[in-house]
């Protein structure tokens, strides 16, 4: 640890966020190494450590000979203020090294409004903030994450985007720039020559044209450069790289236990959700690997709590073999197992006997909806029975706490829909007032609802966002109805999700609005501490931006889209008959049913769906 940080830490708070040595983080001989990578989360430690995606791509590029990958996480303010008095640049956790001679900095996009924070840590770096301002060959700046299938609001900052699973593709990648550092390429000849890639989308080599109404009339790649991107997906689980020898957290984090991967996809077809797209096909892994890495895991790291994480856990066929297997050696070993992402039509008798081994928390389901006319327009495909059912289920097992989680906003939602919502909770209290068996301790009915924002590369892309103040009056409607002191009711607040919908749907010319608003102090704008709406209206207003032509505006069926350069594998075709069929109220059978001709399954060289 240099002195500038010995002299800085004792005034932060959380100091164990900035020095790195943890147990099991990668430190390798620099004498052995020729390429060295900033692995970049534009958040907090605690929240960039609980991510297992950058834990996965972090084991991946340490597994390679010669690459040094190192993790880099936004300072808060604090750190922030003292690194700048001090003159002291972002620097990666293993070494304590400027990532500004690294080789390669990369950023994960999981949150829209984490893109400020991008735009932070470049400058905490030294370099410049847009693509064109950096002429030298080092460090590449690229991005991948779900937000990387609509790169525009980021194209003029990043100088590749990969697009889906980045465990082969990241290799793919540094082997380029190995090769174009020992050849002398220049920067342009190494970014058309990464465009060349399946899965990397280089936003610099499309030229973007607009009409005098705003929205786009062109989009060209240059000579050589495919019209379309389409994500690149992992083949077999089976194979690719877990992170069984993972980094311990000096300081607690978010989600402080192992993350056991049980399938990536969804075999659902919820018409809002960008995941169940994005991450099609359906690949599961085996349940003896599955139960073979849990228990290294936590040998590994002494965790005594272990989640299995996906989509939807319960879609799982064989749920109930890998929990048996793993709580053979876990109860002994007093190892609790979670369940998130359970599934109300698929919650059963077995599977919470299972649940009860350990500690017992409260049970999550998501509904989405309070009528079942609004669960078949977003293709929710479950009933009011099922989510009864669910309920009656837990309540008799001794359950006590539920958590229901709804959308305000969802495209032909009426008053009647919102009031549903209340209605659903009373008869979830109801349910636990027939059957608990022990009426005594009483019930805690937690009821949520966000606001939705439609997203690229969902049925509900070409969507508008119902204004801030209509989805205002719906949560003062809710409010009003929502009865029992059993039934708590709490609600996003709006003002993010109003951004949320403009960055998620904008075009590049959003640049100027994130560089205007990062200039007059935006950052960590997922905070309440930092996130100021006002400031984000002024530069709106400097910039010449109506976020309303964004976030409230419905899309033609032709209108060029901003991310149509990039695909998930899901076609266009598919996604709009899906808008059809929502407006009929039509239901569309998941994938385990019948094949709905997506086009993801092209993807992948198995058979989707094939053992999951």
């Amino acid at each position: 640890m240099n002195r500038t940080l010995e002299h800085i830490l004792p005034r932060v708070q959380k100091p164990a966020r900035y020095t790195g040595g943890e147990y099991n983080a990668v430190v390798k001989d620099l004498d052995k190494v020729d390429t060295r990578v900033a692995l970049c989360f534009p958040d907090t430690y605690e929240i960039g450590m609980s991510n297992l995606g950058i834990r996965i791509l972090y084991g991946v590029m340490n597994e390679m000979d010669g690459v040094w990958c190192e993790r880099v996480f936004a300072p808060w303010g604090d750190m922030e203020d003292e690194m700048r008095r001090e003159g002291l640049s972002l620097y990666g956790l293993e070494s304590g090294d400027p990532i500004a001679d690294f080789d390669i900095i990369g950023f994960s996009l999981g949150y829209e409004m984490a893109y400020t924070n991008v735009l932070n840590m470049l400058d905490l770096a030294g370099l410049p903030l847009r693509s064109a301002d950096r002429d030298e060959f080092a460090p590449l700046i690229i991005a991948g994450g779900t937000c990387a299938f609509n790169s525009e609001p980021l194209a003029p900052f990043i100088d590749i985007f990969s697009l889906g699973e980045g465990e082969d593709v990241t290799v793919e990648l540094i082997q380029l720039y190995r090769k174009a550092r020992e050849e002398c390429w220049t920067k342009e000849e190494l970014l058309r020559a990464a465009a060349k890639i399946p899965g990397l989308y280089v936003p610099s080599l499309y030229d973007v044209s607009y009409k005098e109404d705003g929205t786009i009339a062109a989009i060209e790649p240059a000579e050589g450069v495919p019209p379309v991107v389409t994500k690149r997906i992992v083949q077999d689980l089976n194979k690719s790289y877990f992170p069984v020898k993972t980094i311990v957290p000096s300081t607690e984090i978010v989600h402080d236990r192992v993350m056991l991967e049980v399938f990536r996809g969804c075999i659902r077809g919820c018409r809002f959700c960008q995941a169940g797209y994005a991450y099609r096909p359906v690949r599961p892994k085996d349940p003896e690997l599955l139960i073979r890495q849990g228990i290294e895991s936590c040998k590994a790291s002494g965790y005594q709590e272990m989640t299995l994480s996906s989509l939807s856990t319960s879609d799982y066929r064989r749920l109930l073999e890998l929990c048996d297997g793993l709580q053979e050696w876990c109860d002994p070993h007093g190892v609790n197992i979670s369940l998130p992402s359970l599934r109300a039509d698929n919650f059963s008798w077995a599977l919470m006997e299972r649940l009860q081994h350990g500690r017992r928390s409260g049970l999550t389901f998501a509904p989405e909806a309070g009528t079942q006319r609004l669960r078949d327009v977003i293709n929710k495909n479950v009933t009011e029975e099922d989510i009864l059912n669910f309920c009656r289920t837990a309540f008799a097992g001794g359950w006590s706490t539920v958590k229901l989680y709804f959308m305000l906003g969802l495209p032909t939602e009426t008053d009647e829909d919102v009031l549903g919502i209340a209605d659903l909770a009373e008869k979830v209290y109801q349910t636990w007032r027939e059957v608990t068996p022990n009426r005594s301790r009483g019930v805690k009915i937690t009821v949520s609802t966000a606001f939705f924002v439609p997203k690229p590369h969902t049925a509900f892309q070409w969507e508008p966002q119902i204004s801030r103040e209509e989805y205002e009056r719906r949560v003062k409607l809710l409010r009003e109805h929502m009865k029992g002191r059993s039934i708590s009711y709490h609600w996003h607040d709006p003002e993010t999700s109003v951004l949320e919908a403009v960055l998620a749907r904008g075009d590049r010319r959003l640049a100027d609005l994130l560089e205007t608003v990062w200039r007059k102090g935006a950052k960590f704008d997922t905070w309440d501490e930092y996130f100021d709406y006002d400031r984000w209206m002024e530069a709106f207003a400097d910039c010449g931006i109506d976020p309303a032509f964004y976030a409230n505006r419905t899309r033609d069926k032709d209108e060029i889209l901003p991310w149509t350069p990039t695909s998930v594998g899901v076609s266009t075709k598919f996604l709009w008959r899906e808008r059809e069929q929502a407006y009929k109220g039509v239901i569309t059978p998941d994938c385990r049913k019948q094949c709905t001709g997506c086009g993801a399954d092209k993807l992948y060289c198995g058979e989707c769906d094939a053992e999951c």
